[in-house]
Formats: C-alpha cells, sequence, structure tokens
C-alpha cells in the first residue's frame, strides 16, 4: 500500500471505540488516531495502553483530546460515542439519548474538520446516521453508517456452518435496518457465482435459522458478558480501510436515500460502493417483491421516531 498520511478520529472511548481502535492499529492503515472524549483524563490511560503495544504493532501517532478542534484535518471521524444497549434493550430504545450527541458532535465536526468522511457507528446507526447527514449539510455519500455490515458477517458465517463452505465465498446480505427489522436478501445471494438456493443442502429452513441467529446475536452477547465490540471493532477497521485506500468495495452500509425502490427520507442498509469519498454509489440490487416490502416496512418503523 502507498505511504500515506491517513488520520482517523475517534469519538466515544467506550468499549466500541476502543476496540474499534485497537483493530485499527492492527490493520496498519492510519498513521495518526485521535481518541476523542469527554474527560481528557479519563481517555489519557486508554492513550498509554495503545502507545505501549506499538512495538508489536503498526506505528502511529496516538493522542487524546477533549477539544473537538484537534480533529481538524481527520480524513475519517469515526462516532461511537453513546448509551450502550442494555439486557432487554433494543437498538430503537437508544434512539432518544444518542441523537442528542448527534446533534452536538455533527456541527462540531463540520466546523472543525470540513473535508473528512463521517462513518456513524452508535444505535440505532439508521436513525443516527440521517439526522447526522441532515445536519452535516455536505454532499452525498460523506455521511453513512455501518448499517448491517455486521449483521451480514454474522449471516454469512451461519450460512458456512451448514454450507461448508468458507463465509467469504458466500455473497448474502442482511439489509433493512440494523435491528430486528432487518431481513435476508436470499432472491439474488450466490455461492461461488451459484445461486444461494441451488447449493447442495440449502434449505429455507436452514437460511432461516441462519439469518435468525444472525439478527439475534446481539441480544445473546449482551445477556451473556453485557456488551458486543471485539466484532464491530473489526467491522469499523475494515470499513475504515475501504474508506482510506479507495477499495471500491461493496459493502451493506447505511446511507440516507432518495427514491431507492420508492423510498425516501430514511437511512438503511443496502449495498455500496465504498471508497476514498465515502458512499459512491448504491446498488440497486434484485429482491423479490416479499423483501422489498420488508424494505419497506422498516423505512416506516424507523419514519415514525424521526
Amino acid at each position: 500500500m502507498e505511504n500515506k498520511n491517513y488520520k482517523i478520529s475517534i469519538i466515544g472511548c467506550g468499549k466500541v471505540g476502543m476496540t474499534t481502535a485497537y483493530s485499527i492499529l492492527h490493520d496498519g492503515v492510519v498513521n495518526d488516531l485521535l481518541l476523542v472524549g469527554r474527560d481528557k483524563s479519563k481517555i489519557i490511560g486508554e492513550q498509554l495502553d495503545l502507545e505501549h503495544g506499538l512495538s508489536f504493532l503498526h506505528h502511529a501517532h496516538i493522542d487524546a483530546t477533549d477539544d473537538y478542534a484537534d480533529i481538524k484535518g481527520s480524513d475519517l471521524v469515526i462516532i461511537t460515542a453513546g448509551a450502550a444497549q442494555r439486557p432487554g434493550d433494543t437498538r430503537l430504545d437508544l434512539a432518544n439519548k444518542n441523537l442528542k450527541i448527534i446533534d452536538e458532535a455533527i456541527p462540531q465536526i463540520v466546523r472543525h474538520s470540513p473535508e473528512s468522511i463521517i462513518l456513524i457507528v452508535s444505535n440505532p446507526v439508521d436513525i443516527l446516521t440521517y439526522r447526522a447527514y441532515q445536519l452535516a449539510g455536505l454532499p452525498k455519500g460523506r455521511v453513512f453508517g455501518s448499517g448491517t455490515t455486521l449483521d451480514t458477517a454474522r449471516f454469512r458465517f451461519h450460512l458456512s456452518e451448514f454450507l461448508k463452505v468458507n463465509p467469504r465465498s458466500i455473497h448474502a446480505y442482511i439489509l433493512g435496518e440494523h435491528g430486528d427489522h432487518s431481513f435476508p436478501v436470499i432472491s439474488s445471494a450466490s455461492v461461488g457465482g451459484q445461486p444461494l438456493t441451488t447449493m447442495p443442502g440449502f434449505s429455507e429452513e436452514k437460511a432461516e435459522k441462519a439469518f435468525t441467529k444472525a439478527r439475534d446475536a446481539a441480544y445473546k452477547i449482551i445477556a451473556s458478558k453485557g456488551a458486543t465490540y471485539y466484532a464491530i471493532g473489526a467491522v469499523v477497521a475494515h470499513i475504515s480501510r475501504m474508506v482510506l485506500t479507495d477499495a471500491k468495495s461493496i459493502l451493506p452500509v447505511s446511507i440516507p436515500l432518495h427514491g431507492y425502490k420508492e423510498i425516501s427520507g430514511i437511512a438503511l442498509s443496502v449495498p455500496c460502493i465504498v471508497g476514498r469519498d465515502g458512499v459512491e454509489k448504491i446498488l440497486n440490487v434484485k429482491m423479490s417483491w416479499d423483501e422489498k416490502k420488508k424494505l419497506q416496512e422498516a423505512a416506516e418503523v424507523l419514519k415514525k421516531l424521526l
């Protein structure tokens, strides 16, 4: 990879934010990593802990701050700040608390780092992404959310368990809301160019079970250990690399929609080409009538919250 001076600022230094930082350092794409929190005295320890591992990681300058002015020159700003999902909560239960954080953060980001790409990770990611898009006033695609990228990875993993195929060879998406109103797109899913539905061992029952496991994974993890952060940290590091290296990779991220399958005025996850300008193109993936209906239902649920 061509050696360039990339800067990432992470707003929110809880478990998701710090696991994201750790994953990004392992990935090696960033030269300058800034941790942004409300109380600098509490995140200096995070800075030192990461710095002490740099002998075994890719070198990067790491700093901690409570001043938004320090994000100046960021190529990518990642927002992980917000109330965490507790046992029994849905992601939508977090909406009111975390919308306040977006309302505070976005004007500061646009003021101090107007050229940056903004990636929303905090939940409910679709609601927060659309609010951030409304507030930022940036060109289309410069603000997007991590969306159902993790859901899709979980789904492919569970499909791989019964298909006996590496999940990287499975092209099947979970789209819609990152939450209870997500859905699998089976009609256009494939494995090595072969339709998923024609693969040996495939059945609708097995596919639905794989989807249910993926959709409910966060609830199970939160009930067990209180929070989910390793997988999302890896996901955000991957998205960051796709942006900074202009990879033109196709990912199911949350993006404000304008007439997509007759849906406007909300952000949902659909397959997008992700590169140096953020979301550079939204792909019009083939869906069955039932799948289109589920996408529209997800849009209606989220619009009520906005």
